[in-house]
């Protein structure tokens, strides 16, 4: 054991846990803390200008690595702050750490109210317990479903010196699901007729989109993805038929005749019923407990139950006969240019062509983020992000997916709205060199909202029309190149240059109100 401040323990522990990455925002309540990550050269800290970009930026850090990021922020008004960057990553399954302190004098109760939104909660009583409650909380970061976890370390206990007693870190081996339950679930896809495949975000989690698409290519099971999991297979794969817009009336009327759909890493999909049986593989217990007699509920790790079932599909079975062509009608229905909304298809076509196959895109809440979910084809795992639903995500989220593959390309489809919620973090981009691209489709309104009051409110407009500052003269503020362009071709000429230059960038697209799709 070694003396040691409970700062120092804290820092000392998130590193040997593999935290290479600290997002924060230094203030009281955390200066030991601080100091502790000064003396961890390991780790790198980097300051935002609000506590809500520190979870957003460890969510997106975590959701294209793969790897455990940590916010670290004061207490009190900090978590609060903090709190829609964490029910983000709650809501997307992201397994971030979120690490806080505890005034003495505080009346406010920050754990109880995370605890809603997180999947585990603790707080250390004294420097000595730090290394324990450290460890655990990494246990439950990498087990079973991946979400936020929030630990209080008081600044008392930050302050004070103890005998420490380091901890190493564990890795542990996701379950690979019952054999009985495999088997079943192997019967059961090569007696099927019509099988298909709903994909979702465990599989990428699991590092499964190989053996998925084996396994699809064995069965010839056309695949459907969920939002987020957009590029487990690629869109270019002539078994693929993009992300799951049920609205779409063919594609909906052809997942209804199948007889059997193997969804696995997804919470979103319906059970069985009469005319189909479904095979749920999901790492998070809560969801196959609620599956019904329809339904055949594996838990276990996606790759690894996918492994486990091709083994015994394609040792017992040869592989079917090609089934793309119907496929390739329904894309060929789905994607055809001449049906398509404009702009919105010419602006897609701009980005697709100008971001690298492994760029990285992330989806912000407003038309052409909506309509990305549809158009925009992705070609790799973990290079689509979505925004859950909430404005203000994307920007932050992207700078965190950047440091984390700091060689990809990154690009933000934002709307002026959302934007202007963290638009302070150029700062942290031009801080920290972090070359993000922000594309900003700027109607001057919240759009979607805005055309409801228009559309379903008998043109009751109110609260939804924005004045806005000039976004190229906002950037340049910031040291931040702006550029303004009108239409596709300006659009992707500049978004090649923007990724060439390789520096922070603000596009603005000016758009009017736009037509909705889906």
């Amino acid at each position: 054991m070694t003396k040691m401040t409970g700062g120092q323990a804290l820092a000392k522990s998130l590193y040997r846990e593999g935290v290479r990455v600290v997002f924060g925002l230094p203030g009281a309540g955390q200066y030991e803390a601080i100091d502790g990550i000064y003396e961890e050269p390991g780790i790198h800290y980097f300051t935002t200008r609000h506590e809500q970009a520190t979870t957003h930026m460890a969510d997106g850090y975590a959701r294209v690595s793969g790897n455990i990021a940590t916010a670290l922020v004061v207490p009190g008004a900090g978590v609060f702050n903090a709190s829609t960057g964490i029910a983000t990553a709650h809501s997307v399954s992201s397994p971030i750490l979120v690490v806080t302190g505890r005034h003495d004098q505080s009346s406010n109760d920050e754990m109880a109210s995370v605890r809603q939104i997180t999947k585990w909660a603790a707080r250390a009583t004294n420097p000595a317990d730090v290394p324990a409650v450290v460890h655990e909380a990494f246990y439950h970061l990498k087990t079973g479903r991946p979400r936020p976890v929030y630990l209080e370390v008081p600044h008392e206990v930050l302050a004070a010196e103890a005998e420490v007693k380091l901890l190493a870190t564990e890795s542990y081996d996701p379950p690979a699901g019952e054999l009985e339950h495999i088997a079943q679930a192997a019967h059961l896809l090569t007696e099927a007729k019509r099988p298909a495949i709903w994909a979702g975000t465990g599989v990428q989690r699991s590092g499964g989109s190989q053996v998925l698409q084996a396994l699809a290519e064995h069965l010839q099971a056309p695949v459907v993805t969920g939002r987020e999991s957009k590029g487990v297979i690629s869109d270019r794969h002539p078994l693929s038929l993009g992300m799951g817009e049920l609205r779409f009336d063919l594609l909906r009327k052809w997942l209804a005749q199948r007889d059997v759909i193997l969804a696995v890493g997804t919470s979103r999909f319906g059970d069985g019923d009469d005319k189909r049986r479904i095979i749920r593989i999901d790492i998070d217990k809560a969801t196959i407990e609620r599956t019904t007699d329809r339904c055949l509920g594996i838990l276990g790790d996606a790759r690894r139950c996918l492994e486990a079932i091709y083994r015994i599909v394609s040792a017992t079975t040869a592989a079917r006969p090609s089934c793309t062509d119907e496929v390739r009608l329904i894309n060929a229905a789905r994607f055809d240019p001449k049906i398509q909304l404009q702009p919105q298809w010419g602006f897609m076509q701009a980005m697709r062509a100008a971001i690298p196959d492994d760029g990285i895109f992330i989806q912000g809440m407003n038309q052409m983020g909506y309509y990305s979910r549809s158009y925009y084809p992705v070609y790799e795992p973990r290079s689509y992000l979505i925004s859950a639903g909430n404005l203000g995500v994307a920007f932050p989220v992207a700078l965190g997916a950047k440091i984390a593959k700091p060689d990809k390309a990154v690009v933000v489809a934002s709307g002026d709205g959302g934007f202007l919620y963290n638009s302070q973090e150029l700062a942290t981009a031009v801080q920290y060199g972090i070359n993000v691209v922000v594309i900003v489709f700027n109607d001057n309104a919240y759009g979607n909202v805005l055309r409801a009051q228009i559309e379903q409110f008998n043109g009751h407009v109110l609260g939804t029309e924005l004045y806005n500052p000039d976004f190229v003269k906002l950037a340049e503020a910031y040291g931040v190149e702006g550029v303004r362009v009108h239409d596709a071709g300006e659009l992707e000429a500049a978004l090649r240059d923007a990724l060439a230059a390789d520096a922070p960038r603000v596009i603005e697209v000016p758009v009017g109100k736009m037509d909705r799709q889906y």
